[in-house]
């Protein structure tokens, strides 16, 4: 696996984080569209991104999520990485269900970060 950018690592982190629950929640593909508008002013084509994420077995979704954590964090300053755990957990609270793999992976996240 190469090394991605923080807009890519940031799209794969929340893409595992709606995932772990077994569900994709519409309101958690809102707040994934809110993020990408965000990061991504200008049309992107994520389609290979996807693909790389759909093909991961739930066993292979915790180094994935880590490595792309050491990607975001590698290129983004500590006040990039608050603002990102903050909008994280708005993501797995958007269909106002906190399942536990939800919160693992949020904790590991934070704790990977120091935050």
């Amino acid at each position: 696996m190469h090394k991605s950018n923080k807009p890519i690592a940031g799209y794969h982190l929340l893409m595992i984080l709606s995932a772990v629950d077994g569900e994709f929640a519409p309101e958690e593909g809102v707040k994934i569209k809110e993020y990408l508008a965000e990061e991504f002013p200008f049309r992107i084509n994520l389609d290979n991104e996807l693909e790389v994420i759909s093909q991961l077995k739930p066993e292979d979704w915790k180094d994935h999520f880590e490595f792309h954590a050491r990607c975001f964090y590698d290129d983004s300053t500590e006040k990039e990485r608050e603002n990102f755990v903050k909008f994280a957990k708005s993501l797995i609270k958007a269909d106002n269900v906190v399942h536990e793999d939800e919160h693992r992976f949020y904790k590991l996240l934070k704790n990977l970060w120091n935050i």
